[in-house]
């Protein structure tokens, strides 16, 4: 009897196929998909009966708020906001405690060269540059990352991220990307090497590529402590802490923006494309394992995300210290390269410094403000200022930082190409050379676009 009625469902589906709109108004798989839901609940409410109904379907009321037109994107933000709130907060002690016991082990180390009276540069190169990078990175990345991995993972162990994935199901489609980069784009904030692996949930190769290919234009908690610190630049002198929140939370919102923008350009063009259909099932609502989860994210996210961080953040402070002591005539290898690269900086609103600063960060977005801060000071180590008037007095006083220069420089930071580990993640899930070169020049050119029409037309009205 159930078969019989079954088969009859479906026949009555495949009529509804043929009778579509020739012009196409009408999804063939949004179609067959609505039918059978619709036929499989006038089933279910024939042949299931409940005994006892539940007085409040909380799932409803939920989705109701959470997935709908006039509240859904408020919530949406908010939740994400208290997420961000909690991860950047949450992590200034820890990663306090983390660099101190980091550079307490710096000092131990250089302790030992001296005993064993080893040269002067051979400390300088392993301790000031590989081991002191290293130590920057574990104590910026491990804690925000420690924070945000298990929030999001439990916002996905209690059935949320897909409602997300609805939220912006709509924009991505019309942007000829997938759905579900709604929930890698997420992830990204996060860390976009994990956003990239997390682009395997997408079956389409197209857009699993478009996906890869824009991860990068949210920000990452690698670029937020910049973010907030030029945030704060801004505002400075104002006391205005939620002045400085609103900007960021711009800039947020400007990444979101790139990333649908430059999703539908490249459908358009390298990746054409129709996009393809996919039925999102939203689970019903459910306790979250919080100990599975924080053990899964740990180990699966944090670790793995980590660990590729560090092989390639010893190297890069290796070349950094290298090139702040080699000295050719009066200056070292690093300030004549900032002055070589100062005309074409200027022209998108920076300076040789800050454009050499980006260069050398590409292994982690971390350490480009105390790169910065090390080729100000002509310190030749990574350096760090202890408060944001130490900050404000050496690039506003000192080096004649305007409003444009913090605001081209938070553009830059935004839209620049991925950190090294981020670059070997798209290499390694895709396989080529090519995708994983343009994942780099494509942000690239974007980002200098974009400062160089800000700055041209600051400077055209007269802002500056």
């Amino acid at each position: 009897m159930r078969q019989t009625s079954l088969f009859n469902g479906l026949d009555h589906i495949l009529r509804e196929v043929n009778n579509l709109n020739p012009n196409g108004s009408l999804k063939i798989n949004d179609s067959v998909v609505s039918k059978i839901y619709h036929r499989a609940e006038e089933i279910t409410q024939r042949v299931v009966t409940q005994e006892k109904k539940p007085r409040v379907d909380w799932d409803k009321k939920l989705d109701d708020i959470l997935t709908s037109r006039v509240w859904g994107f408020p919530s949406m933000l908010l939740l994400l906001g208290v997420v961000f709130w909690l991860t950047v907060a949450g992590a200034n002690y820890p990663s306090q405690v983390i660099a101190s016991v980091l550079f307490w082990g710096q000092e131990r180390l250089t302790d030992l060269f001296h005993w064993l009276q080893a040269p002067s540069w051979v400390n300088g190169f392993f301790v000031e540059g590989m081991y002191r990078c290293l130590a920057w990175v574990v104590s910026v990345m491990l804690p925000p990352m420690a924070i945000f991995f298990p929030c999001f993972t439990l916002l996905e162990d209690l059935g949320y991220l897909p409602r997300i994935a609805f939220n912006l199901d709509r924009f991505f489609k019309c942007a000829g990307a997938h759905g579900k980069q709604a929930l890698t784009m997420s992830m990204g904030f996060g860390c976009n090497a994990a956003g990239i692996v997390a682009c395997r949930i997408i079956e389409s190769p197209r857009e699993r590529l478009i996906a890869m290919l824009t991860n990068n234009f949210v920000p990452c908690n690698g670029r937020f402590p910049t973010l907030i610190a030029l945030a704060g630049l801004l505002v400075f002198g104002l006391g205005n802490t939620l002045g400085a929140t609103a900007v960021v939370v711009g800039i947020v919102l400007l990444g979101i923006a790139a990333t649908l923008a430059v999703s539908w350009i490249l459908s358009k063009t390298l990746l054409k494309g129709v996009p393809s259909s996919f039925t999102l099932e939203l689970p019903p609502y459910r306790k979250p394992q919080v100990g599975k989860v924080i053990v899964r994210s740990i180990f699966d996210r944090t670790l793995f995300v980590l660990g590729r961080a560090v092989c390639v953040a010893a190297p890069a402070g290796a070349v950094i210290w290298l090139l702040a002591n080699i000295h050719v005539g009066d200056l070292s290898i690093f300030a004549h390269c900032a002055n070589w690269l100062n005309p074409f900086a200027q022209l998108i609103g920076l300076d040789g410094f800050i454009l050499m600063a980006f260069i050398l960060g590409l292994p982690a977005n971390e350490i480009v403000l105390p790169i910065l801060i090390m080729g100000y000071l002509a310190t030749g180590n990574m350096a760090e200022l202890e408060s944001l008037q130490d900050l404000y007095h050496l690039f506003v006083v000192q080096h004649s930082w305007t409003w444009l220069t913090a605001v081209c420089m938070m553009l830059f930071s935004l839209l620049h190409y991925p950190c090294g580990t981020t670059l070997w993640t798209i290499w390694r899930e895709s396989g080529s050379v090519k995708w994983t070169s343009l994942a780099a020049l494509i942000p690239l050119g974007i980002a200098c676009m974009v400062c160089f029409m800000m700055a041209q037309t600051a400077r055209l009205l007269g802002w500056v």
